[in-house]
């Protein structure tokens, strides 16, 4: 049985707990600085909670000693002092960041590493990576790559059409850095919530607008390959121009710590959620300008006899299926991974990954 670290007693940190436990493989110690955030978890046989101050480097290490793993759901601005730690201690490292700064500083820090360090497990960037590197081996030479996700509610009752579904800091990240793309085969920088597009999917309209860190390594993959990459995030139709005034207008890009708590306290929480994956890709395929799309979305539901909201289920798993083909020997044990290295085929066959892999997918080719 290997033990496993998870850092960060959250939405996502403690449905990555649960999911752990279930399959009763692991001996998981879930740990947070936070008491209040450790009350609401239930300790098992094989999950037990543990007050950490992640700041503390002799108590970081400590925690992280005998460790096969350690996977990270705390904020994004913790990941370097994560990671730093688990390569000190030979720990495999994962995490759930799409913060780019923090996955280039875990890159350097794999470059010495005895052990394997996997960021970007989670949704996206992550299994939407996976998708696309798919898609883009079916090519002779992939041309346009584009990735949207979204998760939304599915009953938007206020003005941004929006609740709030998982990290605050995460969601004001992604919407103010700088946004990573291939255009016309050369790396620029996109502005965030630029390049404003809609579509339609099963009949429901949805926007679509630049955002920070989707992609994950996938610039530097296809660079030389794709002549166009770009991610966006879906969202209903409206909350961009909200959201510009809020950031630019209002210049609350510079007074996040403001904008936060206005979120939070006028924004509610919901687990009645979906998740829309929709990557399209096209290029030439035996002499021929081919397209393959795939579409698929994920809703709310019970596991582990609680409601899970889509993004919990979506995230949790996919840093457990990349967890358990770590741990089975399906990926390599040292160095920097990424997570278009992974086979579709591998991960949705997981156990966890299978999430993933209902009736509701579809892999279209025109």
């Amino acid at each position: 049985m290997k033990k496993i670290l998870v850092m960060g007693a959250g939405k996502i940190g403690s449905t990555i707990a649960n999911l752990l436990d279930s399959v009763e493989d692991y001996s998981v110690t879930l740990a947070d600085s936070s008491q209040a955030a450790l009350a609401k978890v239930k300790a098992t046989s094989l999950v037990r909670l543990q007050p950490l101050d992640i700041t503390d480097p002799a108590a970081l290490r400590a925690a992280l000693a005998g460790q096969f793993a350690v996977l990270s759901a705390a904020p994004f601005h913790l990941t370097a002092q994560i990671a730093g730690a688990a390569v000190a201690e030979k720990v495999h490292y994962l995490d759930l960041t799409e913060d780019v700064a923090s996955t280039r500083r875990v890159k350097e820090l794999a470059t010495t590493a005895h052990s394997a360090l996997i960021p970007q497990c989670g949704l996206a960037p992550g299994f939407v990576s996976i998708v696309a590197a798919e898609l883009c081996r079916r090519f002779d030479s992939p041309h346009s790559v584009r990735l949207r996700v979204g998760a939304l509610p599915q009953y938007p009752s206020n003005a941004l059409n929006y609740n709030l579904t998982w990290s605050t800091d995460g969601v004001i990240n992604e919407y103010c850095e700088p946004c990573e793309a291939i255009v016309e085969g050369v790396l620029r920088q996109v502005p965030p919530l630029a390049e404003h597009e809609e579509f339609s999917l099963d009949g429901v309209t949805y926007e679509a607008f630049n955002t920070s860190g989707g992609l994950g390594t996938l610039c530097e993959t296809l660079l030389g390959k794709a002549s166009n990459l770009n991610y966006k995030t879906i969202r209903y139709p409206g909350h961009a121009a909200i959201m510009k005034v809020l950031l630019n207008d209002l210049r609350l890009r510079d007074r996040r710590t403001v904008l936060k708590d206005i979120l939070e306290n006028a924004l509610p929480t919901t687990q009645q959620d979906v998740v829309i994956v929709f990557v399209t890709v096209s290029g030439q395929r035996e002499g021929r300008l081919m397209q393959e799309t795939y579409a698929h979305k994920i809703y709310s539901r019970v596991v582990g006899g609680a409601l899970c909201s889509a993004i919990q289920i979506t995230t949790a798993a996919g840093i457990c299926a990349v967890l358990d083909l770590l741990a089975a020997g399906q990926l390599p044990q040292r160095g920097f991974i990424r997570q278009e290295d992974i086979a579709l085929a591998d991960f949705l066959a997981n156990r966890f990954g299978i999430a993933y892999a209902d009736q509701s997918s579809q892999l279209a080719a025109a």
